[in-house]
């Protein structure tokens, strides 16, 4: 895909009004984000997810937990709360975001994430096999959950899956366990068809109010806040870098399509950049360090450092033809608007009416 952005559909606002969404990892970052973009189209939400692990978070900036209708601090591991509250809900749409979503932190604690993002996706399925009325799900995992040999070419959702550390093999299996449950009890055959359920493995996710460790965005900030050099692992790394309204625009227009059409969209979506932003960990940087409001810098750490993939690339064509989905905005345009927001945050700005004037924007991007 050529610097041309096609725009592609919009999610459907009158499609969300009333509907009862049921939303594991709420607290989270890219969570937040579409907990206030639901409730701003009139849906109703139950958020059920662990407290937020940041100080900040985005949840408690956004007042997230004043937003929806219902916010539940829970582990997806505990099945019977998380029935109880599935059942409260009587939601429609059921939207797993909940995991250990960090590389780093996967190799520190890996029984803790692959019970999380394993265990956990199953409960969350399990849960679902006992409610009637749900009519689309969508299980969120990761670009990494692919079997890299870093060859160069663009991963398509046919592609193996794989994962040569925790975090990115736990996010494999969870696809795999989604798959088995699709096939064994969500399926006309086996006696299912209700339920319409899809995975979405996105991209590098970047934008305001992300304050998680061992991320490139959010490490940046920090450093540069504290006049400080940012302090990078992997220059050469090249990732598919998109803002997080760009995936979760995807996100909702596969669950309308999932709850119109049900079987014929229940399966896994790619949601990526276009390929000119497919860049490397420095290019990133360099771009957040011109575009900052103050003198900023990095430098390279002097330590062995636990294996990543140096090079992820995503096929998204599938999206931009069955969806009519493309991505809208550059990295340019993605970290002019993270700078914005996290400027405006530092200046004890309205933040909930700012990320809902860039989610409107996104929307109404023509070019």
């Amino acid at each position: 895909m050529e610097d041309l952005v096609m725009t592609g559909a919009n999610v459907d606002k009158a499609f969300w009004r009333g509907k009862r969404v049921f939303l594991t990892g709420h607290t989270g970052f890219k969570g937040s984000w579409l907990s206030v973009w639901l409730v701003s189209m009139g849906a109703h939400v139950t958020g059920f997810s662990l407290a937020p692990n940041t100080d900040p978070s985005l949840f408690e900036v956004l007042g997230v937990e004043h937003q929806i209708d219902t916010s539940i601090f829970g582990n997806i591991n505990d099945l019977d709360a998380l029935v109880k509250a599935m059942h409260a809900s009587q939601a429609e749409i059921v939207i797993h975001m909940a995991a250990q979503p960090l590389v780093r932190y996967g190799y520190a604690n890996p029984l803790e994430t692959y019970t999380t993002n394993v265990l956990g996706t199953a409960h969350v399925l399990e849960a679902i096999r006992q409610m009637p009325y749900v009519r689309a799900v969508l299980v969120v995992t990761t670009d990494k959950c692919y079997e890299n040999k870093e060859h160069g070419n663009p991963f398509q959702e046919s592609d193996p899956m794989g994962g040569d550390d925790p975090y990115s093999s736990s996010k494999a299996c969870a696809e795999i366990v989604t798959t088995a449950y699709r096939k064994s009890y969500f399926t006309t055959n086996q006696g299912g068809g209700r339920t319409a359920i899809a995975t979405a493995r996105a991209g590098n996710v970047i934008g305001g109010g992300d304050w998680s460790l061992d991320r490139l965005i959010p490490d940046a900030i920090r450093a540069f806040n504290s006049g400080e050099p940012v302090v990078i692992r992997n220059p050469l790394a090249i990732r598919p870098w998109q803002h997080v309204i760009e995936p979760l625009s995807g996100y909702l227009l596969l669950l309308e399509n999932l709850f119109h059409h049900g079987d014929q969209f229940a399966s896994a979506w790619n949601f990526g950049p276009q390929d000119s932003d497919t860049r490397s960990v420095s290019s990133v940087i360099e771009l957040m360090a011109m575009r900052w409001h103050r003198p900023a810098s990095w430098t390279l750490i002097d330590a062995d450092q636990p294996h990543e993939a140096q090079l992820l690339r995503l096929d998204c064509g599938r999206a931009h033809d069955k969806l009519n989905w493309y991505p809208r905005w550059s990295l340019e345009v993605a970290i002019e608007n993270i700078s914005t927001w996290h400027r405006s945050h530092h200046e004890h700005g309205d933040m909930l009416a700012l990320s809902l004037a860039q989610i409107a924007q996104h929307q109404s991007h023509t070019h």
